[in-house]
């Protein structure tokens, strides 16, 4: 097995949720970013657990969570799953996401992670109208972030470097490579191609559930980008505080996306971000995000 069928299976091991009783599942947690739990892992879990309790096959067309504490890679999630509506073509899910925090000597303390209103919806004819797809350059023409990264190591410190080299699950081309080293200020819009290759067939589900975990890299990036800053400035905090997503026409994650990024203000240590996924010229999903953007500069 190549180290990318791993991934492969690692991340189709993240959208496999038990059922521990009905509509309430477990999903394990992984580590994709660091001791903190990948915003992307629990909007693609929680997705997963809604998705479950719908009796017909019905997209995911919306979705509006909030991230409300770090969630710890070392404990499982419970997703508990409330059936707020099914109509004859629309159904909504909360989703509440919650993992359990043991102090010694205490008895386990259950804590709120992540909550989310999701509508679901069968696809049907309808009124149709987008704007033109962007055009950049070509994946084809573009080196893959992990190609981006060797240029870059040797600036590294020499703690982190095993981390900032490990591979994604998703691949990722930027269309325009920003130093992450020494990153200079520019307009706060930014664009990749990404897909996950190797995926096959899936059901639409999971398709989502992983475009949606795809969303969440970058994104909340894009408004550190107007003030020279990027991860790997010292002193910044940054962490995901809420995620919205349109789905809007089907799409394909085993072939190249353009997920287009921009962001348009930033201010009380947040910043808003937007980003609009592409697939043979056709718009077939709208990201918003609002990141938390706090840059505590030492004191001299």
């Amino acid at each position: 097995m190549s180290n990318y069928s791993q991934l492969i299976d690692e991340l189709l091991a993240t959208v496999t949720l038990i059922e521990v009783i009905p509509d309430v599942f477990e999903g394990k947690s992984h580590d994709y970013v660091g001791a903190r739990i990948f915003g992307g892992q629990v909007l693609a879990q929680a997705i997963m657990a809604a998705a479950h309790t719908l009796g017909e096959d019905k997209p995911c067309h919306s979705l509006h969570g909030y991230f409300l504490r770090g969630g710890d890679i070392t404990q499982p999630v419970i997703y508990q799953v409330r059936r707020l509506r099914d109509g004859r073509s629309l159904s909504a899910r909360e989703v509440t996401a919650i993992q359990y925090k043991q102090a010694k000597g205490k008895p386990p303390i259950e804590q709120v992670i992540f909550s989310m209103i999701a509508s679901f919806a069968p696809i049907e004819e309808g009124l149709e109208y987008q704007e033109d797809m962007p055009v950049y350059p070509p994946p084809e023409d573009l080196m893959t972030e992990q190609e981006l990264k060797e240029e870059y190591v040797g600036k590294v410190p020499d703690a982190l470097k095993a981390r900032f080299m490990r591979h994604r699950h998703v691949e990722i081309k930027p269309i325009k490579p920003r130093n992450p080293i020494n990153p200079e200020p520019m307009k706060p819009q930014q664009a990749n191609w990404l897909r996950i290759r190797e995926l096959g067939s899936q059901p639409v589900a999971i398709q989502q559930a992983l475009l949606a975990f795809s969303s969440d890299f970058y994104l909340v990036g894009t408004g550190l980008m107007s003030h020279g800053v990027s991860f790997m400035t010292s002193g910044l905090q940054a962490a995901s505080i809420d995620h919205s997503m349109h789905f809007h026409r089907s799409f394909d994650l085993n072939d190249w996306l353009l997920y287009d990024m921009w962001s348009d203000t930033t201010s009380s240590a947040k910043g808003l971000n937007h980003g609009q996924f592409w697939q043979d010229g056709k718009l077939v999903a709208t990201v918003q995000q609002e990141g938390l953007m706090r840059l505590r500069v030492p004191k001299s």
